[in-house]
C-alpha cells in the first residue's frame, strides 16, 4: 500500500495478488475519505483507476448458474455496451425461453443435467459471445450473490421507496449490466400477522409487497427478506416465532409498539429495551412465513439470529424447500467454527462475524481472519464476512460518506473478492458517486469472485507450490497450492491410479511434463502416496524413455495420446515389444478418439 494510507503495519498481512486485476489496491494515494457527518460524497474521481465499458457489447458476471428442477427461473443477461442491445441463447433447456430485448431468461427446467448456452449479445458497434453453465440439479448459488442489502444505509427505517429506489439505481447506474441483481430488504419490514397464512405482514412502510417484488422482478432483478427464529429481531419487529400460539406477541396485545408494531414501552429506553425480545419462543409459523414469502415472490432469505443452533437452522432449509422457487438462504450471524459441516450443508451463506463498520479495524479483522473457513467455502455454500461499507452508508436515516480511505476501500473489494465472498452492497445507491461506481464494476475484480470454481483465496505464507492452468476463460492464470492442496493433489491421482487398477507392486513411468504444468507431478505425488515405484522421465527424450523402459522393467505408463502412439510406433519399429513389460496406461489430457484408443491399446498390450 501507498506510505500514506492510514494501514497500520501489524495490519499489513499478504495476500495473494497473482492476477494483475488486483494490483489496483497498491495504485491509490491515500486519500482521506469523508467525514463521519458528511452529508454527501467528496470528490474521489481522481483515485478511479476502473475504465469505462466500451461501446461494444461484453458479457459480464457469473459464467454458471444453478436452479433446481422445477423451480422458476430468472436470470438476466448482464452486459455493458451502448443500446439499444439484442440478446441471444442458442442451447437453452427445454422450458426456457429468453426475451431478445431484455436479455432476461425465464421459465422452468425440469430435467436435471448440465446445460452449455451460447450467448451472445449485439449492437451497432460489435457484439460479443459467450458460453453460460445451466446446472440444473440440487444445488444453487453457485458463485456468491452479488446485491444490496437495506441494513448499512437505512437500518430499521428502511422503506418500501427507498427499496425501489435502490432497484431502480441499480439498474440506471449499470450495476445490474457487471451482474448485480439481489436487492435485498433487511430488518424493519415487518408488522404484524395476517393474511390467509397467519404470516407475517409488512408493515405501513411497505404498503404492497407483492407489487414491489414484481417491479423488481420486471427489473431483471431478484428480492430478498429478513427474519429470525426469535420473537423479536434486533429492531424489535416480530420474528417467525411467538410467544403466544395465535401468533399475536404479548407486546402486540399490550400495545407495546410504534406505528410499526415495533417494540416499544412508553416511557422506556428501545436501544435497552429491544433486547428482551431477543429470543426464542415455544411457538413456529415458520411454514407459514415461508409460504407467504413463496407467494410475493421472494428469492433470498436473511435468517438472523445469535447463537446460531441446528434445530432452527434445519427447520428453515427444510421449509424453503418446499417451495416451487429457489430461495438462497443466508445465516446471520456469527456462526460457530465448530458447526462448520452443518451450516454448509443446510445453508447457502453464514455469517462469520457480528456487524461490520466503515473503518480499517473492522474491515481489515474480518477480511484477514476468514482463513480457518477454505474447508467449507465452494459452489452453492459461502462464507460471508459482510456487507460491503463503501459510499453512502450510516445505519438509519442521517448518512455519512464511508470513513474509509480511498486505499482502503480498494482492499476492501479486492479482498472480499479473493475470498469468494458474498458481495453486498450496503449503500444508498441513489447517491452512488463516480468513485464508489467504478469500485463496484471492474469486470475483471468480479471475474475473480464469480469464478465457476468458486476457490478462496488464502495467505501467501500458506503457499508451498505455484503452477498454472489455461483457466476457464482462456486466459492462463496462476494457481497457488497449499500444503493440502499438495495433499489433496496426490489422493486424487492416487485413486485414479486404483480405479485403473494400478497397486503398490507396479512401476509407473511418467512422461508428461513437470514445471508450472500440474500433470508430471500429480502423477508422481499419485504414485509416492499409492507406494507404486515412480519414474518420473517428463516429456520428450524418446531414445531414453524407451531404454528405462527396458531396464526398469516399467508396468504403467502415464502419457498423453499423442505421445503414447509415438512411444508405440517407435517400439513397433526398433522391434522390442518383447521387452516392454507395459500393462496399463493412463492416458489424457488431448481429445482422443475411440480408434486412437484402440491402437495404443493394440500396440502397447496394454489396458
Amino acid at each position: 500500500m501507498n506510505p500514506k494510507s492510514k494501514i497500520p503495519e501489524p495490519m499489513k498481512k499478504p495476500i495473494l495478488l497473482y492476477l494483475t486485476t488486483l494490483a489496483l489496491t497498491a495504485l491509490c494515494g491515500g486519500a482521506a475519505a469523508g467525514q463521519a457527518a458528511a452529508q454527501s460524497a467528496p470528490d474521489m474521481s481522481k483515485y478511479i483507476l476502473t475504465p469505462k465499458p466500451a461501446d461494444t457489447p461484453r458479457i459480464n458476471g457469473a459464467r454458471v448458474f444453478g436452479v433446481r428442477p422445477g423451480s422458476e427461473f430468472l436470470y438476466t443477461i448482464a452486459a455493458t455496451g451502448v443500446r439499444p442491445m439484442t440478446f441471444s441463447a442458442e442451447g437453452l433447456p427445454k422450458g426456457l425461453k429468453l426475451d431478445p430485448e431484455t436479455g432476461r431468461i425465464t421459465g422452468r427446467v425440469t430435467a436435471p443435467g448440465e446445460y452449455t448456452v451460447h450467448l451472445k449479445a449485439a449492437n451497432a458497434p460489435g457484439s460479443c459471445e459467450r458460453n453460460l453453465k445451466i446446472v440444473v440439479g440440487d444445488e444453487i448459488a453457485l458463485t456468491p450473490p452479488m446485491g444490496w442489502n437495506s441494513w448499512n444505509c437505512w437500518a430499521r427505517d428502511v422503506t418500501q421507496e427507498q427499496v425501489l429506489s435502490s432497484a431502480r439505481a441499480m439498474v440506471e447506474s449499470g450495476l445490474a449490466d457487471h451482474g448485480w441483481s439481489y436487492i435485498n430488504i433487511d430488518d424493519g419490514w415487518q408488522g404484524k400477522r395476517g393474511g390467509k397464512h397467519n404470516a407475517i405482514q409488512p408493515n405501513t412502510k411497505f404498503p404492497d409487497m407483492k407489487g414491489l417484488v414484481r417491479e423488481i422482478h420486471d427489473m431483471g432483478l431478484r428480492v430478498g427478506i429478513y427474519s429470525t427464529p426469535w420473537i423479536g429481531t434486533y429492531a424489535a419487529h416480530i420474528g417467525s416465532y411467538s410467544d403466544n400460539p395465535d401468533g399475536v406477541n404479548e407486546w402486540i396485545k399490550k400495545g407495546r409498539h410504534n406505528e410499526h408494531y415495533r417494540y416499544q414501552k412508553e416511557g422506556g429506553n428501545y436501544w435497552k429495551d429491544r433486547t428482551e425480545v431477543w429470543h426464542l419462543g415455544p411457538y413456529s409459523f415458520v411454514e407459514a412465513d415461508v409460504k407467504q414469502w413463496g407467494e410475493w415472490g421472494i428469492d433470498y432469505l436473511k435468517y438472523d439470529w445469535n447463537p446460531l443452533d441446528y434445530y432452527h437452522v434445519k427447520e428453515m432449509h427444510d421449509a424453503l424447500r418446499t417451495l416451487d422457487r429457489d430461495v438462497v438462504y443466508s445465516l446471520s450471524n456469527s456462526a460457530p467454527y465448530g458447526d462448520a459441516p452443518q451450516w454448509m450443508r443446510y445453508s447457502n451463506c453464514w455469517r462469520t462475524t457480528g456487524d461490520i463498520r466503515d473503518t480499517w479495524e473492522s474491515i481489515s479483522s474480518i477480511g484477514f481472519s476468514q482463513d480457518r473457513w477454505l474447508p467449507f467455502n465452494r459452489p452453492g455454500h459461502w462464507a460471508d464476512p459482510d456487507m460491503l461499507v463503501i459510499g453512502m452508508v450510516g445505519w438509519g436515516p442521517k448518512l455519512h460518506y464511508t470513513q474509509l480511505t480511498a486505499d482502503e476501500q480498494y482492499t476492501h473489494i479486492s479482498l472480499w473478492s479473493l475470498l469468494a465472498a458474498p458481495l453486498l452492497i450496503g449503500c444508498d445507491m441513489a447517491q452512488m458517486d463516480d468513485f464508489t461506481r467504478s469500485l463496484l464494476t471492474n469486470d475483471e475484480v468480479i471475474d475473480v469472485n464469480q469464478d465457476p470454481l468458486g476457490l478462496q483465496a488464502v495467505p501467501d505464507e500458506e503457499v508451498v507450490r505455484i503452477h498454472s492452468s489455461s483457466g476457464t476463460t482462456g486466459t492462463p492464470v496462476i494457481i497457488p497450492y497449499t500444503q493440502q492442496d499438495v495433499i489433496d493433489w496426490a489422493m486424487q491421482f492416487a485413486r485414479c491410479y486404483e480405479m485403473a487398477g494400478i497397486t503398490p507392486l507396479d512401476r509407473i513411468q511418467i512422461t508428461p511434463g513437470y514445471g508450472l504444468w500440474t500433470a508430471g507431478i500429480g502423477f508422481q505425488l499419485g504414485a509416492e502416496r499409492l507406494g507404486a515405484m515412480a519414474i518420473p522421465m517428463g516429456p520428450g527424450n524418446t531414445e531414453k524413455q524407451l531404454k528405462m523402459m527396458q531396464d526398469l522393467k516399467s508396468t504403467v505408463i502415464c502419457a498423453t495420446s499423442s505421445y503414447a502412439l509415438l512411444l508405440a510406433e517407435e517400439i513397433a519399429e526398433r522391434g522390442i515389444r518383447d521387452r516392454i513389460c507395459l500393462r496399463k496406461g493412463v492416458i489424457g489430457s488431448e481429445r482422443w478418439g475411440e480408434k486412437m484408443r484402440q491402437r495404443i491399446a493394440n500396440e502397447l498390450g496394454i489396458e
